[in-house]
């Protein structure tokens, strides 16, 4: 296999770095800017390429490592190339390989491996993807190569359906930004209380680390403590009673708690919890 690689951000340049660190050919970079594609090429100690069409003549398989936004306009370009025989793969979490749309030509194998994490930096990234795994969708006779080659670095891999796609990123952005968006209502509750901002977010850490490593240890619903896992109905009423002036808010506690019975019950098979899933579904 030699990687050529479309694109000279931070993900393009950690996967360079990665390919090259475990003997994974690279061709090299191109960019639209030849002075991205060079400070990826010094990085990862390989070649910076003056146009697509050489790249795609020094390589057998394809990474468009580009932005989301920007791989239709890459595709488009890509596919009056010689690619014949090719794999040409994205690293987008949330578009398909359908992307590469069926006036491809009919012998390239076309896919999409996108690694479960965050690239903060180049440095970073290439380390991080040592213990990443790779969820990999897509067809055709080389895919195969695409799966081989990520299982030979080590690197557990998942294969999805790319009509599941959307579901997969949902799944990512679920556990990362919008757990944001829970802690910072967390501090917005304490800010109400009189903290400030920076108290508030140092005086719940032990308890956002606590969790966040029990889940990872022992699994969610054994993870599971508090008022809905104890089914203490009358606390849970009084954190309703705490929202009623802020309507959204309330109605969002009621969701995830609905969530919590439900990890409670898998945690408590024997415990009644139906009194609690009435007043939760009295908020709907």
């Amino acid at each position: 296999m030699k990687i050529g690689i479309i694109g000279a951000g931070k993900v393009g340049t950690s996967l360079g770095k990665y390919f090259c660190e475990h003997n994974i050919p690279v061709v090299g970079y191109y960019s639209k800017s030849i002075a991205s594609a060079q400070a990826a090429a010094d990085f990862t100690k390989t070649d910076a390429v003056s146009s697509m069409e050489d790249l795609v003549n020094a390589s057998d398989t394809l990474f468009l490592t580009t932005g989301d936004s920007a791989i239709s306009e890459v595709w488009k370009a890509l596919k009056n190339l010689p690619i014949e025989n090719k794999i040409i793969c994205h690293c987008s979490g949330s578009l398909s390989s359908s992307i590469f749309s069926e006036e491809r030509p009919n012998t390239i194998t076309r896919c999409s491996a996108h690694p479960l994490l965050s690239f903060p930096d180049r440095e970073t990234g290439s380390k991080l993807l040592a213990n990443a795994v790779i969820t990999l969708e897509g067809d055709g006779s080389r895919f195969s190569e695409m799966e081989a080659l990520w299982k030979g670095l080590g690197n557990r891999v998942q294969t999805i359906d790319q009509t599941q796609k959307a579901l997969y990123h949902c799944a990512a952005v679920t556990v990362s930004n919008h757990v944001l968006a829970l802690l910072d209502w967390g501090v917005a509750l304490l800010a109400r209380c009189g903290f400030d901002r920076e108290q508030a977010l140092s005086a719940l850490s032990p308890l956002i680390r606590r969790n966040v490593d029990a889940a990872l240890a022992q699994g969610i619903s054994a993870a599971l403590t508090g008022p809905v896992e104890r089914c203490d109905t009358e606390t849970v009423l009084e954190h309703l009673h705490s929202l009623e002036n802020a309507p959204k808010e309330q109605q969002l506690y009621g969701l995830l708690a609905q969530r919590l019975v439900d990890l409670a019950a898998e945690k408590h098979p024997k415990r009644d919890y139906s009194e609690l899933r009435t007043i939760l579904g009295g908020l709907f």
